[in-house]
């Protein structure tokens, strides 16, 4: 009689009746024994309403209390909402809204008992089994979680097979890391998977279907995986592949069989008993893993349209900025006026012009078309702009500053990405000085007589470390205009191919050299949106007209 009663001993144990009706014993096993929504609770509450962390069992003097954790809804015993109370056996704790989890608390005396999770009574074993299922459907009905819907996988699958211990674990380069590990208990840590992951990765790539594998203690061991996991003590070991979902029908994903396919594994491992695969065991588990399948999917695909949201957002903001380095107004009155217009492709664009006063008596101007599209042109627009806004602030002529550009540009691009550019000074007594750094020919309308050109009389800025460039100059007369463009104007193409071109730019130009530069910008884009006919664009759209219209 001594003797069974010094072996007899005080267990805490909680009753769990779920909202679907099922009820699960717990043992309280490590303290604090935490219980919320969170995956990584000891008991986990497939709740929405419910706190992260909701309330936890501590240890006090000769027994055991329950705590609010700051949660929402409370924390209640037998009806009454505490911070903090003495569990008594046969309690009952509830958190604070109707329809959900009610834990009835024990304290149980007990010799040998089996753990929590020991085999349920063979006419009980379907209906566990539906009812893990039925919690994983929960789960994904009101979790907020990835990883809570997970563990909810998880505990379903030790449900269906009865082994002790689970983890779902994810391809992560040539290796698998752990997402989710849970015992019966509560949840394991990536160093309680004492099996070695490679060898796991490596029966997944040998074979991709159903893998199981039960042991007899008494037996031989096999070789290779079979034999390091036999020497880890363990009766049996189930792993189920997790394939990468694909956007086509459910047939089309089931039948994948390439190694690539294969996003990662759930495992499972008992020492004390053969998993059971019974009673249509396998199905459900092959249907769980298709699920965290899925599960991991959506929240890859939530993943990328956050971080394109994002983008975009950050994109938004380029464009902002891009368009408030261009000039805020333009003169339109006095001896130099002007009229510019840009229009990237995409969100921001490798095009940028600016037109500057130096003092009184001179105006600069400045086109560039950086190679490419997108962020990349944009920033070294950006950065050329820089450079040009500072020109004619500096001691250095305009061929000399045009040779440094090139280089810095050369330097830091090695030649793989360029510029085209016009860069001109306008002096009041209209002497035009001039480079065409492999930019579209500039128009020049005289306001008597034909009309000219002002072609490229170098190669584009950055192709070339030690490229030479001449300042060119010519005299403006009263009433002549400068048409600046780059060659997304001319390439631009309509509905059937077809592209404006640099001879109905001309024409449309010339059609009335009387016209204002306000006017002539707006009658060119006109025929621009004729012809293209609400075709996108290709490619930025960067117009300019300058006017020397001196006094007197």
């Amino acid at each position: 009689m001594s003797e069974s009663r010094t072996n007899l001993q005080t267990s805490p144990t909680l009753m769990v009746k779920n909202p679907s009706g099922g009820k699960q014993r717990v043992t309280v096993g490590r303290l604090p024994f935490r219980i919320g929504r969170q995956g990584d609770n000891d008991l986990v509450l497939r709740d929405s309403r419910a706190s992260r962390q909701h309330a936890q069992i501590v240890s006090e003097d000769d027994g055991y209390a329950v705590e609010d954790l700051a949660s929402s809804y409370g924390v209640f015993v037998n009806g009454s909402r505490v911070v903090r109370a003495k569990l008594r056996s046969g309690d009952q704790i509830e958190f604070g809204f109707p329809d959900s989890y009610l834990l009835t608390f024990n304290l149980e005396k007990v010799a040998a008992r089996a753990e929590a999770g020991s085999p349920l009574r063979p006419g009980s074993q379907s209906l566990a089994k539906l009812r893990a299922t039925l919690e994983v459907v929960r789960a994904l009905e009101s979790s907020l979680s990835t990883d809570e819907v997970l563990s909810a996988v998880v505990e379903a699958a030790l449900t269906i097979t009865g082994c002790e211990r689970g983890f779902l674990l994810l391809r992560k380069g040539d290796d698998l890391a752990i997402r989710v590990g849970r015992s019966r208990t509560g949840p394991l840590a990536a160093s309680d998977l004492r099996v070695p992951t490679r060898l796991l990765l490596r029966a997944l790539d040998q074979r991709k279907d159903f893998l199981s594998m039960n042991f007899d203690p008494a037996g031989e061991a096999a070789d290779g995986a079979e034999r390091s996991i036999y020497a880890l003590e363990l009766r049996s070991v189930v792993c189920v592949p997790l394939v990468r979902v694909r956007t086509g029908t459910v047939e089309e994903t089931l039948a994948m069989s390439r190694t690539e396919d294969t996003a990662g594994v759930l495992y499972m491992d008992s020492r004390a008993r053969d998993a059971d695969l019974s009673a249509g065991g396998r199905e459900l588990l092959t249907t769980l893993a298709l699920e965290a399948s899925t599960v991991l999917e959506n929240a890859r695909l939530l993943e990328e349209q956050w971080a394109r949201k994002r983008l975009e957002e950050e994109l938004r903001i380029a464009r902002r900025i891009q368009q408030s380095l261009m000039p805020r107004a333009l003169p339109s009155a006095g001896w130099f006026r002007a009229a510019a217009t840009s229009v990237p492709c995409l969100q921001v664009g490798g095009d940028y012009v600016d037109i500057r006063p130096v003092n009184d008596t001179c105006w600069a101007a400045v086109m560039v078309d950086v190679s490419g599209k997108g962020v990349g042109a944009a920033l070294l627009a950006s950065l050329l702009q820089g450079m040009f806004l500072a020109s004619p602030y500096t001691t250095f002529t305009m061929d000399e500053m045009i040779v440094r550009v090139n280089r810095y540009l050369y330097e830091r691009t090695a030649g793989e990405q360029y510029a085209t550019a016009f860069y001109c000074t306008l002096d009041g007594d209209g002497n035009l000085r001039w480079v065409n750094a492999g930019h579209p020919p500039v128009l020049l309308l005289r306001a008597e007589g034909p009309l000219e050109t002002l072609p490229a009389n170098g190669t584009p800025l950055g192709m070339f470390e030690d490229a030479p460039y001449t300042v060119e100059q010519t005299c403006l007369r009263p009433g002549d205009k400068l048409v600046v463009y780059t060659d997304g104007l001319i390439d631009s193409e309509n509905g059937e191919r077809a592209t404006f071109g640099l001879a109905r730019l001309r024409e449309v130009a010339a059609a009335d050299g009387s016209k204002s530069c306000q006017e002539m910008q707006a009658a060119i884009l006109a025929a621009l949106q004729g012809f293209s006919e609400g075709t996108a664009p290709l490619d930025d759209v960067t117009l300019a007209v300058l006017e020397y219209r001196p006094i007197g």
